[in-house]
């Protein structure tokens, strides 16, 4: 099937990059939030936050023309029954809360056309559990980006207990037109990526809170001895050690794994409203 139109729900974070991404690659995209001032900052992160259009100006990536032209492409509402109407293809990138998730599922099935594909780009939760709350389970599937959207190139497609493998072929094929590395795997907590990355970012956060070593020295030895192009504590702080706890609480629900256990210093720095680089200070100072 061809997709032209794309429908957001959630214009934040994770809403504003895939909403770029898809008007940067020629989609006309309608972004819907609950209320007009998240969606106006939405739209100001996409014009001059740090990976926004601006800068892509100012390095000479795109013109002031084109710059113009995908900003066209980008519609804002707060009616989300209008915001679906008319989309081939809406994802959702909502709080990762599972019921919030299957209320916004539940709505854009009533309002979607019949062809449309629903997606969300959750990162932990059950897309068959998503699925459950539509009349189309066969047309549901995960489609996680990772943070920015605009610049990371994987994107985890994710097959639900009755997706087809027509929704799998045509949302692998929609990645791939966004420039995007899409792997496909199975409905389980946590997908690929944050099934293992997660182990690795909390073992180095009990090693922090045990003194074996600084912050620093910690990521400096992943990075150096693994290649890794950031440190797991940098890398923390980068996610949102709240969105870190919210992941590791739910992985380590859904599988008993206690690897997955979120460490006391971890719960203790997001109640102090230190979530890394959104709020200036994590395990570092910014």
């Amino acid at each position: 099937m061809g997709i032209s139109r794309v429908a957001v729900v959630g214009f934040g974070t994770m809403g504003t990059g895939i909403a770029q991404v898809f008007a940067q690659s020629g989609f006309e995209v309608v972004a819907v939030d609950v209320s007009e001032e998240i969606l106006r900052r939405g739209v100001e992160t996409i014009v001059s936050g740090p990976f926004g259009l601006r800068r892509l100006v100012e390095r000479g990536r795109i013109t002031e023309e084109q710059m113009r032209e995908v900003l066209s492409r980008i519609r804002t509402t707060t009616n989300l029954a209008e915001a679906v109407s008319s989309a081939d293809f809406v994802i959702e990138a909502v709080f990762e809360d599972l019921e919030v998730k299957r209320r916004v599922f539940r709505d854009v099935d009533a309002h979607a056309p019949k062809h449309a594909i629903l997606a969300s780009n959750t990162s932990t939760l059950s897309i068959t559990a998503l699925a459950a709350a539509t009349s189309r389970p066969d047309r549901v599937v995960g489609m996680h980006f990772f943070n920015p959207p605009q610049v990371m190139k994987l994107v985890e497609i994710v097959r639900g207990l009755q997706t087809s493998d027509e929704t799998v072929e045509v949302v692998k094929g929609l990645a791939e037109r966004l420039g995007k590395t899409p792997v496909v795997c199975r409905d389980v907590p946590g997908f690929i990526a944050n099934r293992v990355g997660i182990i690795a970012i909390l073992e180095a956060i009990r090693l922090y809170d045990q003194g074996v070593a600084s912050a620093r020295d910690i990521d400096t030895a992943m990075k150096l001895g693994y290649n890794w192009p950031m440190g797991p504590l940098e890398l923390a702080d980068f996610i949102g050690l709240d969105v870190l706890l919210s992941i590791a609480e739910v992985l380590y629900r859904e599988t008993g794994n206690p690897a997955y256990h979120p460490p006391t210093i971890l719960k203790r720095l997001v109640a102090a409203g230190y979530l890394g680089r959104k709020s200036g200070r994590g395990f570092y100072t910014y």
